[in-house]
């Protein structure tokens, strides 16, 4: 076993109560040998020039390479540091290397034509000083500075958005100028006497901006939002010429052609600040900028449009994530309410959608509030409840529909309920809708796919959804293919189509005080169907309770087209014959509505054994 201690290497050979083998003579004795450390170094001696010479020997040798520097680090010629000597040059500070750079113009120092000039000596330019680095700002942002941006925060997108911008604001002079000389028009007065008179249309000049406006459309997100306010800035300040002739031309105003082109601004604006990945600080220097521009009275309305709540909002985020339901924070007598421009509802809800956000979607719409357009946030509420299908909750997409007051589901149409129907019914959806409105879910060209988490409704509740909706929407109540449709599903067993069997006759005379019963209720909304009403035959009770309704449909007033609602129960006869026999017809009603269904029958093919029943089922009505 060997240790180093204190650079001394000790050596322990043996231990006295070790075991050793009879034969092991080196084990005889407890021995420990101190190995004291030989010192390898070599004394050190005086070596002689001769001595050194053989031993090193320089083959190459070069001066160190000189990279680009400003003019106050170079390593050649010293710098004397001044806050602001701008009279002449100071001691030694005009010379240079052939790498020295202008702090000011960014350029090499033998190029700068400003280096030695009096009143403005680039050559004792440094970082040090706030007024030479105000000065290197100015120059190097150039048209930039205006938006307060730093240098850091320019890149070569910003360049060319820069320059863009110079040439468009040449461009809009030449333009503006000439809107403003106006062009010679001869017109022959009542009196057949010439008069000369001018014209001035903003036409080209609204042309010219709209082009601009597209060119930036193609930039990236930071250089368009440049373009953008810089041509804002242009034609904002645009006015119209007193006692001038105006063309019919709906662009030839200023004014109007200003609030065209503002809205088209703010609206791609808005659309940046919602999806785009802005920094705080650049977000916040952008609508710094546009809140300095002069907006004239008629534009008034505009004033505000670009006061976008991040998505880090404190509120915005305590809303979206449900610890907020109320919309509205208070802190101190202060309070903050959720309310934002509808563009910009319609904008963070197109977002969440891609996001798939459903959830956190629903809990914003049902707070944010907007001074604008209530019926198109009514519009957009409605859509709550599809929301909440696509995050796969049912049970709360059903509540969504039916509440007590301002039920979205009394402003269904008859396509909005039938889409509805087969999501509940199949839980699958029409995927890759980005839906402002209802209508929207109406596409033909959707494609429908499962929802993730989600299960079918059962017939039950599909049954009490159906009968609600009946109660609050005139639309779909009077329609014959929702019917058709809730008929189908409560006809069979599943998806296989099966048949129900008949109960029996006990069953169904009672069933007809039940039917009554729930039907009846006078609750708007309360549609309560009870557990004895579904213990013996629950599908044939369903049956009968869709069959009970239609009944008291036809009543009403007339069903058409009829006879495919009534194709609906070929497989149970019995429930139609059970309809049948309890219809409380007037005699005009059953008159009209008997007609109707022999002029259906009349251009009806197929199913022969079904239509000599209804035919038979006519003969039995007096």
């Amino acid at each position: 076993m060997g240790t180093t201690a204190n650079d001394i290497e000790v050596i322990i050979l043996s231990d006295d109560e070790d075991e050793a083998p009879e034969n092991d003579v080196a084990c005889d004795e407890s021995s420990v040998y101190i190995v004291e450390p030989e010192d390898s170094r070599e004394t050190d001696t005086a070596l002689t020039p001769s001595t050194l010479e053989e031993d090193l020997v320089v083959t190459f040798s070069r001066r160190a390479e000189v990279l680009p520097h400003a003019r106050y680090d170079c390593p050649i010629h010293p710098f004397t540091a001044e806050d602001r000597a701008t009279d002449a040059p100071l001691a030694g500070n005009q010379l240079i290397c052939d790498q020295c750079f202008c702090y000011i113009c960014d350029k090499l120092a033998s190029s700068c034509v400003l280096w030695c000039q009096g009143g403005i000596c680039h050559c004792n330019s440094h970082k040090r000083s706030t007024y030479w680095s105000n000065l290197r700002d100015s120059t190097v942002l150039g048209d930039l500075q205006a938006f307060n941006l730093t240098v850091s925060e320019v890149d070569e997108h910003l360049r060319r958005a820069e320059k863009m911008l110079l040439i468009f604001k040449k461009e809009a002079f030449v333009q503006f100028s000439i809107f403003l000389r106006g062009q010679s028009l001869m017109e022959y007065g009542p009196n057949a006497q010439h008069q000369k008179r001018l014209i001035h249309d903003y036409t080209p000049v609204y042309e010219l901006v709209s082009s601009f406006l597209y060119e930036a459309d193609k930039q990236n997100d930071r250089a368009a939002a440049i373009l953008r306010l810089g041509a804002a800035e242009v034609f904002i300040r645009h006015v119209n010429c007193l006692g001038s002739l105006m063309l019919p031309s709906p662009m030839a105003d200023v004014n109007k052609a200003k609030a065209c082109l503002l809205h088209r601004v703010i609206s791609s604006l808005q659309r940046q600040l919602v999806m785009a990945d802005f920094t705080p600080e650049f977000r916040q220097k952008i609508q710094d900028f546009y809140r300095r521009f002069p907006l004239p009275i008629e534009l008034k309305n505009f004033r505000n449009s670009l006061c976008v709540r991040p998505w880090t909002d404190i509120l915005l985020v305590s809303v979206l994530k449900g610890q907020n339901i109320s919309g509205v924070r208070k802190e101190g007598k202060k309070k903050d309410v959720l309310a934002e421009d509808m563009s910009v509802i319609f904008l963070r809800s197109e977002l969440l959608q891609r996001q798939k956000r459903y959830r956190e979607l629903c809990r914003y719409l049902r707070v944010v509030q907007s001074a604008e357009a209530a019926f198109s946030l009514q519009q957009l509420r409605d859509l709550i409840p599809f929301f909440m299908c696509l995050a796969g909750d049912f049970s709360s997409a059903l509540i969504g529909f039916l509440p007590a007051v301002n039920a979205p589901a009394s402003r269904f149409t008859p396509q909005l309920f039938l889409i509805y129907f087969y999501i509940f019914k199949s839980a699958t959806a029409p995927q890759c809708i980005i839906a402002s409105h209802p209508f929207h879910l109406c596409r033909s060209d959707a494609v429908w796919e499962p929802i993730k988490g989600a299960v079918p409704l059962k017939r039950e509740l599909l049954v009490k959804f159906s009968l609600k909706v009946h109660r609050c929407c005139p639309a779909v109540y009077a329609d014959s293919q929702c019917w058709t449709s809730l008929l189908t599903v409560v006809n069979s067993l599943g998806a296989s189509g099966i048949a129900l069997p008949a109960p029996s006759p006990k069953f169904l005379l009672e069933a007809k005080d039940s039917v009554n019963a729930i039907l009846l209720e006078q609750i708007q909304l309360h549609i309560q169907i009870p557990r004895t009403f579904l213990e013996e035959y629950p599908d044939q009770a369903l049956l009968l309770l869709v069959t009970g309704a239609l009944g008291f449909r036809i009543v009403e007033f007339p069903l058409r087209p009829v006879l495919p609602v009534l194709s609906t129960f070929q497989g149970n006869l019995w429930a139609l014959q059970w309809l049948w026999g309890d219809l409380p017809f007037g005699a005009e009603r059953l008159g009209s509505f008997l007609q109707d269904v022999r002029q259906e029958l009349k251009i009806t093919k197929g199913g022969e054994c079904f239509l000599q029943f209804l035919n038979s089922l006519l003969h039995r009505r007096p």
